[in-house]
């Protein structure tokens, strides 16, 4: 049973980290992180080409972090991947033990760094849940022929985006990927705890039950908060935030400290771990260093978050 399904399951306050493949094929930058984690988050997802750049495959790092001892999710686009492709990859991930997957339909090449690139979408994230859904009852492939041996059980997950309007669209989406077989569920980074404590309240309200996972990013500058109100959809950094980050900048330019704004995110991530915590706002949170995954265990340990092993 995944180590995720086990911590929701059981009560455990959950922490998932994110992880991105290398554009090319050394991995040692990312299992030089992965040594860090092991024993501080019960799993770690594996983008899938993210904003869609080209990056090494998903599952090759999941095959390289389980067998450096890390719980992989591995995260599924439909962008670049009929169904055929999809379930082949699923199931020669399951054959190295990776039964957690998360379900995205992925960005459109056009905003990527390989704009020629079709996309595929022949699922979308519902879809991709649909199938592997029906896969685990039925113990067939895409096209109804029976698969050798037992299907994989999987833990499968979804994404949500908290900040959204019309909310009623995105609550809707989301309930699509539970009745789908979505088990579990991911936000996109959330700065505002007020508002989120408000999508939960809407969620409860439309009757849907599931783990929801609350996404923090820690953020490194003003600037990089600007650029991804600015340019990420569903997120928004509050002004306030944003000012306290520049500030730290020109503190540190005036005592000639490098990285007081980076350091002041990861106390701010840190401060929201252990509100969502201390509060019981939800089951667990899923960090997204975007590529300063080193710092994760200092987030964790100010948040006053354990080690799990």
């Amino acid at each position: 049973m995944s180590e995720l399904q086990k911590a929701l399951e059981s009560g455990t306050f959950a922490v998932t980290a994110e992880m991105a493949p290398p554009k090319g094929c050394d991995f040692s930058e990312q299992l030089a992180a992965a040594g860090l984690l092991r024993g501080k988050v019960h799993a770690v997802n594996v983008t899938d080409m993210q904003s869609a750049c080209l990056k090494a495959s998903s599952l090759g790092l999941c095959v390289h972090l389980r067998q450096a001892g890390l719980e992989p999710i591995l995260q599924i686009t439909g962008r670049d991947r009929s169904r055929m492709a999809i379930l082949g990859d699923v199931l020669s991930a399951a054959s190295f033990g990776i039964d957690t997957v998360l379900a995205l339909t992925g960005d459109h090449p056009a905003i990527g760094d390989c704009k020629n690139a079709k996309p595929v979408y022949d699922l979308d994230s519902v879809g991709i849940l649909r199938m592997l859904s029906r896969m685990e009852a039925s113990g067939e492939d895409c096209g109804g022929n029976p698969l050798a041996g037992q299907p994989p059980r999987l833990f499968k997950g979804a994404a949500v985006t908290p900040v959204y309007e019309p909310r009623a669209l995105q609550i809707n989406k989301l309930r699509q990927k539970v009745e789908a077989g979505a088990r579990y569920i991911q936000t996109q980074g959330i700065f505002d705890l007020e508002q989120f404590r408000v999508f939960l309240e809407d969620v409860e309200k439309a009757g849907i039950r599931v783990p929801i996972m609350a996404g923090i990013i820690p953020l490194k500058s003003g600037g990089m908060a600007r650029f991804m109100n600015e340019n990420v959809p569903g997120i928004a950094v509050p002004e306030e935030l944003i000012a306290r980050l520049d500030a730290a900048a020109a503190e540190g330019k005036e005592k000639g400290v490098k990285g007081l704004p980076a350091r002041l995110g990861r106390e701010l991530a840190a401060e929201l771990i252990a509100r969502i915590q201390s509060e019981r706002l939800c089951p667990g949170v899923h960090i997204m260093a975007i590529g300063a995954e080193k710092h994760v265990p200092e987030i964790l340990e100010m948040a006053g978050i354990p080690p799990f092993s």
